[in-house]
């Protein structure tokens, strides 16, 4: 009886794992693309006399480039890291977010790695939302997202078509 059991059980184990062999496929951004997008951001805030620094994280919010302009303080790499962050949480740009749910902006900022504030971008390829670039250090979160969006309208095209 015990040894029918125990073969009753591998059989039910074999049957789950070769169910959990199934494979998950998710559109996200590559390192190139990242890079190029938290490039061209700081050349954006440059133009506009801003030092800045720029994360740009992938859809699960893991880095995947970082820059920081040359005068720039160190802490804009955090507070940019925690605005794609926060932006890949909500899906939605950081500013919209903050406006939109100011009621939970003091218990999300508690959160290691999220802080509610204007600056973060989505970024989105073929109808997916691929990862978040975030922005810190001009003069308001405002300017800080505006350096951001002529960076993505800037590689716009490119953007697009990542996705085949």
């Amino acid at each position: 009886m015990k040894k029918l059991l125990l073969a009753a059980l591998i059989g039910a184990g074999l049957s789950i794992s070769a169910q959990a062999k199934d494979i998950i496929s998710a559109q996200n951004i590559g390192m190139e693309l990242a890079r190029d997008i938290a490039n061209e951001t700081i050349m954006a805030c440059r133009k506009d006399g801003y030092h800045v620094g720029v994360a740009v994280v992938d859809r699960h919010g893991i880095t995947r480039a970082i820059l920081r302009d040359d005068l720039a303080s160190r802490f804009t790499l955090e507070i940019a890291e925690r605005k794609a962050n926060m932006t890949v949480m909500a899906w939605t740009d950081s500013g919209a977010f903050r406006a939109a749910r100011g009621d939970i902006q003091q218990e999300l900022n508690h959160i290691d790695g999220l802080i509610v504030m204007e600056g973060g971008l989505k970024i989105i390829a073929g109808g997916y939302n691929i990862g978040a670039v975030g922005v810190s250090g001009a003069p308001g979160g405002d300017k800080d997202a505006l350096c951001a969006k002529k960076a993505l309208d800037k590689l716009s095209e490119r953007i697009e078509f990542a996705v085949e």
